[in-house]
């Protein structure tokens, strides 16, 4: 049996479908960024400002979290800002072994430095590109494709869908809502979710995360997400988790493939679950739901997907077959064509995996 250590764990290929581009700073941009904006960090080391990061979210409160992004954002407001800050996502994705990402960001929030939401898209477009071009010529090629994201407590979710409509052949494969959950009910966004179904452009929801089964069910048999972002509280409908019986929203789900975004560390931090070895994505796995492993915010949780696939092996019980798994679920699940999931599936991810499990791995 191959040991699972961060060595090994750090060469398995991977696919992160739910990480938020304005929650992965690499710390040293954020401080050099804040000192050429004028803008005031709790901390101004790198190291302490990382820590800062998670001990502030850290709160078991959803929307307190949420708030730590006062300082990421206040520093993506120029082009040259996004444009660093894209591309050092990529690069940072690559040397974590990852071969397929989506990104996503709300553009609406980065407009104070004077650019306009589609000077913001283009903007980060042309980061990952380069970091994509990078990546490829140091040999770790990584496909990062694009989730737009509307605040679901504001009025701009239809311009977020219109840009993700526009932008859907230059890099953006996708759309999301964001921001706090409770009281902010996904169905208040049928018209921008009604725009994306008749363009043909998929979207995944955040969904019982800091609220329950409603926001769930609203997500995906009001609005007709395809996947959804978080969904921890869909154990709410799975009276027996060991026995496996479901629920009627719980067994829609995991009969027609909806794809679960689980993020085991932003979960903990926001209170969504109580440990890694008690987190839903292992009993939610095992009952054969389309599980992925995310990493959601990767400087404020201070995760990377090496360090969630450790946490699971070493406190949850995962094997290597668990995490191919979950790999293969996201890749199956990714917003691009059917092809290029395939090939990535075929080519890449099975091939790593099985190259990690030989006896001179």
């Amino acid at each position: 049996m191959t040991a699972l250590d961060t060595d090994t764990l750090r060469r398995l290929p991977k696919a992160v479908l739910h990480d938020h581009l304005d929650g992965g700073l690499r710390p040293a941009t954020v401080v050099e960024l804040a000192r050429e904006a004028g803008h005031t960090l709790p901390d101004t080391d790198p190291d302490g400002l990382a820590a800062w990061f998670r001990e502030a979210a850290g709160s078991g409160d959803l929307v307190r979290y949420i708030a730590t992004f006062e300082h990421t954002l206040a520093v993506l407001q120029t082009r040259e800002a996004l444009l660093r800050a894209a591309e050092e996502y990529v690069l940072d994705l690559a040397a974590d072994g990852v071969v397929y990402g989506e990104v996503r960001y709300a553009p609406e929030l980065m407009l104070t430095g004077g650019l306009a939401l589609p000077e913001v898209v283009e903007a980060v477009q042309e980061g990952l590109a380069a970091g994509m071009a990078k990546a490829a010529a140091a040999g770790t090629p990584v496909r990062v494709g694009t989730l737009l994201c509307g605040m679901r407590m504001f009025d701009r979710v239809r311009e977020a869908a219109d840009l993700a409509v526009a932008f859907r052949d230059a890099g953006v494969v996708g759309f999301d809502i964001a921001g706090a959950e409770d009281g902010f009910p996904p169905a208040d966004h049928l018209a921008a979710f009604a725009h994306l179904r008749r363009e043909n452009v998929p979207f995944t929801i955040h969904a019982g995360e800091a609220y329950g089964l409603p926001s769930i069910h609203q997500a995906v048999q009001v609005c007709g997400a395809q996947r959804i972002g978080h969904g921890v509280r869909l154990t709410d409908d799975i009276p027996d988790l060991v026995g496996g019986k479901l629920g009627r929203l719980a067994g829609w789900v995991r009969d027609r493939r909806i794809a679960l975004e689980m993020c085991p560390t932003s979960n903990l931090q926001t209170g969504a679950a109580a440990s890694i070895a008690g987190h839903p994505i292992t009993a939610l796995k095992d009952l054969g739901f389309r599980v992925t492993l995310n990493t959601d915010n990767r400087l404020v949780s201070g995760t990377t997907m090496t360090r969630e696939m450790a946490l699971l092996v070493e406190q949850a019980g995962w094997g290597l077959e668990d995490l191919r798994t979950v790999t293969v679920n996201a890749v199956k699940s990714a917003f691009i064509p059917f092809d290029e999931r395939r090939a990535l599936i075929e080519d890449v991810v099975l091939p790593g995996y099985a190259l990690c499990s030989s006896p001179r791995a």
